[in-house]
């Protein structure tokens, strides 16, 4: 199977997951783009959905999907959404796309997080992802600096703006032993909207699309 296959075998089994007769929230990317096509199949089982993203909240759309703000909804029964990498904690890596803000806020507004995955994507230590940071564009050379000194190397994603009209840095060489201890330091730096570290709020069960089937990860 591609990997494309796999994406979409752990999408489609999200569906067995989610609370349906409510609002739900969706992430952002590649293997969400599966998981919309899915949630369109039992589009008349649920009141609406929650985007994290202007691609997202265009393609819940084009299939008939009712798009709400989040502020007209309040606590969200459940969440689906991908990751770029994963420990056995369900802490993440988010963020490759670009939404981690809107993703990291709908995560914390959510009952249950959903989070789907191929098999590649689960490690033991976290950190060979490049971990993106977003920031107020007039903070981003202070904060790279401030990245360094942490032993990280920030790269500037040049071209690219956030749905917040922010911009990114995706930090390289980190070895991520203590996923909450650098989440809280780097959203502690002065000009950093958040970062891609999804470990104060992990996700609750992973399903891992693989050869020999979806898998079912609960944190360890």
């Amino acid at each position: 199977m591609t990997a494309d296959e796999l994406k979409k075998q752990a999408a489609y089994a999200a569906l067995d997951h989610i609370t349906t007769g409510g609002i739900i929230g969706v992430g952002t990317g590649s293997t969400v783009n599966h998981f919309i096509d899915a949630l369109a199949t039992i589009k008349h089982k649920i009141d609406g959905a929650v985007s994290s993203s202007i691609v997202s909240t265009k393609r819940l759309e084009e299939h008939g999907i009712t798009v709400f703000d989040l502020n007209e909804t309040g606590t969200i029964a459940s969440y689906v959404d991908g990751a770029d990498e994963s420990n056995h904690l369900l802490q993440l890596v988010k963020g490759g796309g670009g939404a981690l803000t809107r993703e990291k806020i709908i995560a914390a507004a959510s009952e249950k997080f959903v989070c789907i995955a191929d098999s590649s994507k689960l490690v033991d230590v976290l950190g060979t992802f490049p971990l993106p940071v977003e920031v107020v564009p007039m903070s981003r050379s202070y904060v790279a600096r401030e990245i360094v000194k942490l032993g990280g190397q920030p790269v500037y994603r040049e071209g690219f703006i956030t749905d917040n009209s922010n911009v990114i840095l995706d930090v390289h060489g980190l070895t991520i032993m203590e996923p909450i201890a650098l989440e809280k330091t780097l959203n502690n730096i002065v000009g950093v909207v958040t970062n891609g570290l999804f470990a104060m709020r992990p996700a609750d069960v992973l399903l891992l699309g693989s050869e020999d089937g979806t898998q079912i990860v609960h944190a360890n």
